[in-house]
């Protein structure tokens, strides 16, 4: 099982808290709690409601968007973060492959009175998301 402190230091590679401070991260890792997904299991399932924010930490998942296989997601990667912010439904449906699926999961009710308290952790993510609305952008008009 993994302790706060390795989950901390897990969100520090994860490009949405990259920039938030350790103490703050900590505090992050402290709210949220790790899960254990079967093989086949869809943890998130697309235009169904979202409320939590995943963080890869062992075993793999497939995404699907519409039915189409879109990427396979492994240790470090993130899903769900969009639906923690806004609570609307998700973009994608998430399955654990063969090997399982451990999650750092951290659902809104848990997140939204850290972000409250601490506005640099809004910045941070308001960098981010737009750095990637950029890129999409960027990607379509090519």
């Amino acid at each position: 099982m993994a302790t706060t402190d390795e989950i901390a230091e897990r969100l520090a590679s994860v490009d949405l808290f990259r920039d938030v401070s350790p103490k703050v991260r900590k505090r992050i890792a402290g709210a949220g709690k790790v899960l254990d997904f079967a093989p086949g299991f869809e943890v998130t399932t697309e235009a169904s409601g979202g409320v939590a924010f995943h963080l890869v930490l062992s075993g793999s998942a497939d995404v699907e968007v519409h039915g189409e296989h879109r990427r396979v997601l492994g240790p470090g990667n993130t899903f769900g973060e969009i639906s923690l912010i806004d609570g609307e439904p998700r973009s994608a449906t998430v399955r654990a492959t063969a090997e399982g699926l451990r999650t750092f999961a951290l659902t809104s009710w848990a997140f939204l009175p850290i972000l409250d308290e601490n506005p640099t952790v809004a910045r941070a993510m308001l960098k981010v998301l737009c750095t990637r609305i950029r890129a999409i952008e960027a990607a379509t008009h090519d």
